[in-house]
Parts: structure tokens; C-alpha cells; sequence
């Protein structure tokens, strides 16, 4: 086990961990329509779409 793979293997729990602790549906509202998913998926979303946005920034930059 080198050091990478037991930090990839702390990631993984703690997002496990927080998929189960964000279970519950939520409203969300996107200008005018309104769509209620688990918080989790939403959370998710967002995450995805900021790195997504990182990356571009920083491939643009280099």
C-alpha cells in the first residue's frame, strides 16, 4: 500500500460517508423552475461543474 493509494482509499470513505449522510430530498430552484433531488446529487452537481471549470482555467493558463 503506498501512501497514494491509502489517501485514495481515505477519499473514497469520506465521500461514501457523505452520500449516506445526505440522503434527504431539497428544493432547488434554478432561476424560474424548481426540482427537488437529494442533497447529495445536487452537491455533486455543483462540485463537477467547478472542477470542470478549474481545469479549463488552469489548461487555459499553461
Amino acid at each position: 500500500m503506498t501512501p497514494g493509494r491509502i489517501s485514495v482509499a481515505v477519499l473514497v470513505v469520506l465521500t461514501l460517508v457523505f452520500i449516506f449522510e445526505n440522503t434527504r430530498d431539497t428544493r432547488i430552484r434554478l432561476l424560474i423552475p424548481e426540482v427537488t433531488m437529494p442533497l447529495w446529487t445536487a452537491l455533486l452537481g455543483m462540485g463537477v461543474i467547478g472542477a470542470l471549470c478549474g481545469a479549463y482555467f488552469v489548461r487555459r493558463r499553461g
